[in-house]
């Protein structure tokens, strides 16, 4: 139940990369991100208050030592770290290299997760190495050189890596639905310097600050749709169902997004996929479905 749950977050994820490449068209990306995650935080405050309401909020029994809102920072900083290395390396590189460089993720969980006394075991870690191999066929369809923009990607790799484990530390402890709010809010005010300095503070007259207030309304839909449904929705699920399945797994589950960024885009959109890309979602799948089969037993 709780992999298919984090698929439909996966799902959400990837429909929502055309939105937030036309967001670009009316503002900086990092206006986008300050507005996106605003709006994320904000949607789960009613959510936040229904659950108190109604009696329907989690109480878990968290060490003394471990807060709601020291989770929230820490997931939070991370949060934010890869979403601004991913944003500032696509500048620098191509959709596919970054999608696949991004994606490495799926490995580099089973290898950190060993350091932190997470065995993930050999049939995990080779379908994460068939999803990497499923990933290099989707995605990268040019010669495989790096640039600094690539050096950007592969530290958000590392981002969403310790974002993943400490979602996995945290979600058993604490409150999910606050814990959401809390990373997106404070994500969204990491993003407000930047968007000041680089993109504001320079604009110099009203007129310019109107004309940026209007790109922010001309991009209304793609900031709704990224702030609510992949920031709110996606990420919400993602910390409800790290409780109930492990980080390797989750990674993988997570990995759909590419595929579901890709189909999407052929379906709706009437972009092509060759048979290579076709490969490479079919082995992602695969990969998924066998990190799902019970353990033999002897």
């Amino acid at each position: 139940m709780w992999t298919a749950t984090l698929a439909v977050g996966a799902f959400i994820w990837g429909s929502a990369f055309a939105a937030q490449k036309s967001g670009m068209n009316h503002i900086g990306p990092w206006t986008f991100l300050f507005v996106r995650f605003l709006i994320g935080g904000a949607a789960l405050l009613p959510v936040i208050w229904l659950m108190s309401r109604f009696r329907l909020n989690e109480t878990p029994a968290a060490p003394k030592n471990v807060s709601v809102f020291k989770a929230g920072f820490w997931c939070g900083v991370v949060l934010f770290a890869g979403a601004a290395a991913q944003q500032v390396g696509l500048a620098y590189t191509t959709a596919g290299k970054a999608g696949f460089i991004t994606a490495l993720y799926v490995i580099l969980v089973p290898i950190c997760g060993i350091f932190i006394g997470k065995n993930a075991g050999l049939r995990l870690c080779l379908c994460a190495v068939a999803a990497i191999a499923g990933m290099y066929m989707l995605c990268v369809n040019e010669e495989l050189t790096f640039n600094k923009g690539d050096l950007f990607m592969l530290a958000c790799a590392f981002s969403f890596t310790a974002h993943i484990l400490l979602i996995d530390h945290y979600s058993p402890l604490v409150d999910a639905v606050k814990l959401s709010s809390i990373q997106f809010f404070l994500c969204g005010l990491l993003a407000g310097l930047p968007a000041y300095f680089i993109e504001i503070k320079d604009a110099g007259t009203m007129a310019d600050l109107i004309n940026a207030a209007a790109g922010v309304k001309e991009a209304w839909f793609p900031l709704f749709y990224t702030g609510v449904m992949s920031s709110s929705v996606a990420y919400t699920i993602q910390v409800f169902a790290q409780k109930h399945i492990p980080p390797v797994i989750a990674s993988l589950v997570m990995s759909l997004e590419s595929v579901f960024a890709a189909l999407t885009g052929w379906l709706i959109l009437g972009e092509t996929l060759t048979a290579r890309e076709f490969t490479g979602c079919a082995v992602i799948f695969a990969a998924i479905i066998a990190a799902q089969l019970p353990e033999r037993n002897n």
